[in-house]
């Protein structure tokens, strides 16, 4: 610890270092007198004192910034480990910690970046492997060009472009330039509409849908549908085989919850705060078999946020997916005949 870190602000600092160079200047006044120095004399040495204690002290205050100039230069390099001692308790102290901080974020989204890089690697990989693998069958006379070898091709084909569509979505709405332009959004058309294409998906799993009448919200048409296609892709694909999946939404004040439950063995209480993290998979090897790339739900998490929202998952049998948003209002409905 420095002589003057346990001072709070810099121009205090400041203020005892030019005290303290006028008191040494002084003293050194008063002894050269009483040892008769010439005045010239006096002022010379008094000045030079005043000097040097002035670079003592200063020195001691801009260590911390020559240090941080350094810290910079290394993470620059790509070494985000590197930290600065942050002491003092002025602006030069919070500056230091705010560096320290910084740094561990940059650490942190690098840490990210590289995850990120494996994963999306591992992932384009698997279905551009799978998909040469029949393709070099057919051209090698192994297999024949039937329609069973080719829908195995375009099953790979459309696995791979649900991928690379799933990662821009990612990357337009965490660059902040996918923008959400809201409208009065029926809730029991979407839900009737998304229930039947997920049923596509998967035959023998039903989707049920409970909705009053009327009920809307103030929301992004096309970044809802996509919510409620990426719950209910996941219900579907975990759901046994003639299982049921309701899809739920009710008024909550000036709210809207909206609740997908499956039948299926549900997620762990553990396992829940990672569900929502980019490639997470409870079970790598069963997802991926199934089509999963583990970035839907990030997905889901991503646009209810920017919406105003959030999305959690309560106990219950099955998987019980609960989205709430913000902006709850009507639209028309029109009478049965």
């Amino acid at each position: 610890m420095r002589p003057l870190d346990f001072l709070g602000r810099i121009k205090i600092k400041l203020g005892v270092v030019i005290l303290l160079a006028v008191a040494a200047a002084f003293v050194v006044n008063e002894v050269g007198i009483n040892l008769g120095y010439t005045r010239d004399a006096r002022i010379a040495v008094a000045a030079g004192l005043a000097l040097v204690l002035v670079q003592i002290m200063a020195r001691g205050m801009t260590k911390p910034l020559r240090d941080m100039a350094a810290a910079a230069q290394t993470i620059a390099k790509g070494r985000y480990g590197e930290r600065v001692r942050a002491t003092s308790r002025d602006e030069v102290g919070e500056l230091a910690s705010a560096f320290n901080a910084m740094a561990a974020d940059l650490g942190e989204v690098d840490r990210q970046r590289r995850e990120l890089i494996a994963n999306v690697s591992h992932e384009l990989r698997t279905p551009i492997t799978a998909l040469r693998a029949v393709l070099e069958n057919v051209v090698d006379g192994v297999s024949e060009a039937d329609p069973e070898t080719l829908g195995t091709a375009l099953a790979q084909t459309e696995r791979l472009g649900k991928l690379v569509g799933q990662l821009l979505d990612l990357s337009r709405l965490d660059s902040g330039a996918r923008l959400i332009d809201p409208e009065p959004v029926g809730l029991g058309a979407l839900v009737q509409q998304a229930g039947k294409e997920a049923t596509l998906a998967r035959d023998g799993v039903r989707v049920r849908g409970d909705v009053p009448p009327g009920l809307a919200v103030l929301a992004d048409p096309g970044l809802l549908a996509q919510v409620l296609a990426n719950l209910l892709d996941n219900a579907v694909r975990h759901s046994p085989p003639g299982g049921t999946v309701t899809v739920t939404a009710r008024p909550d004040g000036p709210r809207v919850r909206l609740i997908v439950c499956d039948e299926g063995p549900g997620i762990p209480e553990h396992a829940r705060a990672h569900v929502f993290e980019r490639f997470s998979r409870l079970d790598p090897a069963r997802a991926a078999d199934a089509g999963g790339s583990g970035l839907g739900l990030a997905i889901v998490k991503e646009i209810v946020e920017l919406h105003g929202g959030g999305v959690r998952i309560d106990e219950g049998p099955g998987c019980r997916m609960v989205v709430e948003l913000p902006e709850r209002t009507t639209v028309p409905t029109t009478p049965s005949p």
